[in-house]
């Protein structure tokens, strides 16, 4: 979201246009730096896709109602935080890939327990959640998780590299790599196969400083599995614990919570974006969320570009920057309004109850 520095990125691009701007980021890297200090490699690596919806996204969200709530109170001593469903301010997300499907996780998990997911719009580039339509690669990767995983859960809790000399070597090589056009560019051509063709530039991605030693980014097991059953299945369904008994215990059902078949719960517009270029996430199967979602009633647009996976977020994309700020636009940017309808509420309450 920051990578091309201040001129091609989207979180400085929503900032010129006087957005506040927070960046959220999921549980996932190496360090050690938690709050428990002594939790173990397999507790610590223990999430699917489920943590990363209905605990990460969560946090990060009542951290910004936090702060926000806190700065309108400076300015405007006399507002309340919220007054019959309504709060103070607007909240965009802008999500790509995995990001996406837990944000439709999010909201449609809030919904059912009746709790606010204080969001004004949802703008999805690329998103996960719909996986069967995927390359070689993936289908085999698919069927060696769901037969091996009672085996490789016991052995692999996650898929990253396990120590700081290691992750400084995969560091120092990549960056090499992208200094040397002609090798970079045969690794480069080696991973796109991989990755079913996709010619997102992969080898500038893993040169990017935050992919360092001290904080290098990882996957669960349990997330890697997570998107497997996704794909066995051919829906998008929360994490299968493997047992109707443990299922029962995490959803009050047999099987998992299909969210597809509850996308009508979502109450606010869905803009979807697919790449054309796109191998890891065919614009066939974001095509999938636009049905269901059409048919739910809600109100979605969906949108294409010439883009393969990484080049929403990585590659500076002025005709991208331009279409996710005409989307933000149509949210009601007038939060003064906004807050003194607050206030106004907030002086009829007291003045109600003063009556009484």
């Amino acid at each position: 979201w920051v990578s091309n520095g201040v001129v091609g990125s989207p979180a400085f691009a929503a900032y010129d246009q006087g957005y506040d701007v927070y960046l959220g980021n999921f549980r996932g890297l190496v360090s050690r730096e938690h709050v428990n200090k002594n939790i173990s490699s397999r507790q610590y690596w223990k999430y699917s896709v489920n943590e990363h919806g209905t605990e990460d996204i969560p946090a990060m969200i009542e951290k910004i109602h936090q702060v926000k709530t806190a700065e309108l109170k400076l300015s405007t001593p006399d507002i309340e935080d919220e007054i019959d469903g309504d709060q103070p301010y607007k909240l965009c997300a802008i999500s790509h890939s995995l990001g996406g499907a837990a944000m439709i996780m999010y909201i449609v998990t809030r919904r059912i327990e009746e709790k606010p997911h204080r969001l004004s719009r949802l703008v999805l580039l690329s998103p996960a959640g719909f996986h069967d339509d995927s390359n070689i690669v993936f289908s085999a990767a698919e069927i060696l998780l769901s037969i091996m995983a009672p085996i490789l859960s016991q052995v692999v809790p996650a898929f990253y590299i396990p120590t700081r000399f290691f992750r400084m070597l995969v560091f120092k090589l990549a960056r090499d790599l992208h200094n040397l056009p002609a090798v970079g560019g045969l690794v480069q051509t080696l991973m796109s196969y991989v990755v079913g063709g996709d010619s997102s530039n992969w080898v500038g991605v893993l040169g990017l400083p935050h992919y360092n030693m001290n904080d290098m980014p990882g996957v669960s097991f349990r997330v890697a599995l997570h998107l497997a059953q996704i794909k066995r299945v051919g829906r998008f369904r929360m994490f299968n614990y493997g047992s109707a008994s443990a299922n029962r215990k995490a959803y009050g059902s047999p099987e998992p919570l299909d969210l597809g078949d509850h996308y009508g719960l979502i109450d606010i517009p869905v803009d979807l974006v697919a790449g054309h270029k796109d191998k890891v996430i065919r614009p066939s199967m974001v095509k999938r969320h636009y049905r269901l979602m059409k048919n739910a009633g809600l109100n979605v647009s969906y949108n294409q570009f010439e883009y393969a996976h990484l080049d929403f977020t990585f590659s500076h994309r002025e005709e991208l920057l331009s279409y996710v700020m005409s989307r933000l636009l149509l949210v009601d940017p007038n939060s003064k309004h906004q807050v003194n309808q607050m206030v106004a509420k907030s002086e009829r309450k007291e003045q109600a109850e003063a009556s009484k």
